[in-house]
């Protein structure tokens, strides 16, 4: 149930805070006081869009919280599963809205405006004032049934899913792959053609690694030549201050130095090593130097055979390897062609069966959804004259539909008849809106034997009602909360007399500020708040005695 309201800096409510109670909470209030405004805080927290321009002037932000408590097991566990720590019960959900974000969080862990919808969802269940408009749509009544019979078709239906998800998949490939027997054969010419593209080339692994070394060499070698000649030049010996000849003077100069002492043997040794590896360095570098040469005719091959792999990879892949790969692919899909008619109809078997399977979990759903349509039509029909339809018919019509879809194969409609004699008629058809309003409250109170949700919140279901029909509807709510928490905005005091727990919405004015404030009242000012809602402008003793009357016929109707 929802414990806490704690609103701030939002359209004219500069802050408000309210704890609701159990079973029937009542919000009442003069038209423009504000309650719309509540209920939009309400729903801006649980994750719909709310407009920046709703921000209290002169704030940065605007800030809604609301505290819940949940004892359910299969709430609670699908809380755990989309990682939201619960402890004693408490789900705590806030909003800050600001001019260029949100900041949604669930028990202090920041969430998407998303996972906050599917985590309020499974906590709160928001009626509308024109949801019930939402009746005059068919398909919406499918989702009314579905709703009401979920703890035997939720698992069908997510079969019946699954199942025709496999089922669209196969029709899928038969259209795109076999529908077309000309595209097929451009298909299979185009890719016979990249398949001998490839496979004339004789590609070797490594080969352009070697090749782009080789073409770097060929393109470069005036240069490399260039460098080499300084070098040979510096370390050789053909110039006198060449580092071959300055080593060999060196040399000359410590054996010289040597014979009058023997202790530089070891130094003249080292000299000598070096004299030698100079020399042979010269010897590999004028080798090297002597058998380069340029081949134009081998630089026009290895130009010729890089531009032949370079292209390849451009079509098929960055490497040879993949190129390869590439390969595999296309003669893998060349042979899928080649045996069309036999994959053809190896996959219309497939669809054959596929569909099969569809087809008997569709049956098995229209079985349970046609069971509880019975069950629902007859609770309906209670709940109905319970709101003052006095001779109401109530049932579901169903029709198959021609093709397969991921809620099944049945098409469902609401049939009622109100008046003694009239056929009964599709509801979009007969009913006003008084009476669509009704006939909501009645599907409320129906699901709410079956629902998970703790908090119902009604916004001006008595839309359209008056008089009888309005004391009917506002036991229907007593009813529905003995089960549920109910919080309900309404204008008209039958039902406001119902409350448990009674709340006031006002305007304030003070010099150039105007707030929305709203207030818990005690006994005595429910009752003179429904003087009010009875009298209008001027509250006489009589209607005050009028508003207590109905204060307690409403607490003998509710048994107190």
């Amino acid at each position: 149930m929802l414990l806490n309201l704690h609103v701030k800096n939002l359209a004219l409510i500069d802050e408000i805070e309210v704890e609701f109670g159990d079973h029937l909470n009542i919000l009442t209030g003069e038209t423009g006081a504000g309650k719309s405004i509540l209920l939009g805080s309400m729903n801006a927290a649980l994750g719909n869009k709310i407009s920046k321009d709703m921000i209290r002037p002169g704030a940065d932000h605007a800030y809604v919280e609301l505290l819940f408590h949940t004892e359910r097991p299969e709430v609670l566990a699908k809380l755990a599963d989309m990682d939201i720590p619960v402890e004693e019960g408490e789900v705590l959900v806030s909003r800050k809205i600001m001019n260029r974000r949100n900041i949604c969080k669930v028990n202090e862990r920041t969430v998407t405006v998303s996972k906050l919808k599917e985590i309020s969802s499974l906590l709160i269940d928001i009626h509308s004032q024109h949801e019930h408009q939402s009746l005059l749509h068919r398909q919406n009544h499918l989702k009314i049934l579905d709703e009401f019979s979920k703890k035997e078709s939720e698992d069908i239906r997510s079969r019946v899913q699954e199942k025709y998800q496999e089922y669209s998949e196969i029709q899928k490939q038969l259209e795109e792959e076999y529908s077309d027997q000309e595209k097929m054969k451009r298909e299979l010419d185009f890719i016979s053609y990249q398949i001998a593209e490839i496979q004339s080339a004789d590609l070797l692994t490594g080969e352009d690694e070697d090749l782009e070394h080789r073409y770097r060499k060929m393109v470069n070698g005036k240069k490399i030549m260039e460098n080499l000649a300084a070098a040979y030049q510096i370390t050789g010996y053909d110039d006198t201050m060449s580092a071959g000849s300055q080593i060999g003077n060196a040399l000359h100069e410590l054996i010289s130095a040597e014979q009058y002492d023997e202790d530089l043997s070891p130094i003249r040794e080292q000299l000598e090593t070096v004299d030698s590896i100079m020399n042979d360095f010269n010897r590999d570098l004028s080798g090297y130097i002597s058998e380069m040469e340029f081949d134009e005719q081998e630089f026009y091959e290895i130009e010729q055979r890089l531009n032949l792999i370079n292209t390849l990879k451009s079509k098929y892949g960055a490497t040879i390897e993949d190129i390869e790969q590439r390969l595999e692919e296309l003669e893998k899909k060349r042979d899928h062609i080649l045996h069309f008619e036999e994959n053809r109809a190896k996959l219309l078997e497939k669809l054959e069966k596929a569909e099969e399977v569809l087809r008997n979990a569709c049956q098995k759903l229209t079985k349970v959804r046609k069971k509880y349509a019975r069950k629902l039509s007859s609770e309906m029909t209670e709940a109905l004259k319970e709101l003052n339809f006095l001779d109401v018919q109530f049932m579901m019509q169903f029709q198959k539909l021609e093709k397969f879809t991921a809620n099944g194969f049945d098409e469902a409609v609401f049939l009622i008849s109100t008046n003694p004699g009239l056929p009964m008629r599709p509801l979009n058809e007969v009913a006003s809106g008084g009476e669509l309003s009704r006939i909501m409250l009645a599907i409320k109170s129906v699901l709410a034997d079956v629902d998970q949700v703790d908090t119902l919140i009604f916004d001006e279901i008595d839309s359209g009602i008056s008089g009888r029909t309005a004391q009917k509807v506002s036991e229907k709510m007593v009813v529905i909360s003995d089960s549920h928490q109910v919080i309900a905005i309404t204008h008209l005091p039958q039902i406001a007399a119902m409350a448990d727990n009674h709340y006031l919405i006002e305007k304030q004015v003070e010099g150039t500020i105007t707030r929305t404030v709203m207030n818990a009242l005690d006994h005595q000012q429910s009752v003179q708040e429904l003087a009010r809602m009875l009298g209008g402008v001027e509250v006489t003793d009589a209607v005050m005695e009028s508003a207590r009357e109905m204060k307690e016929l409403a607490e003998k109707t509710k048994g107190y």
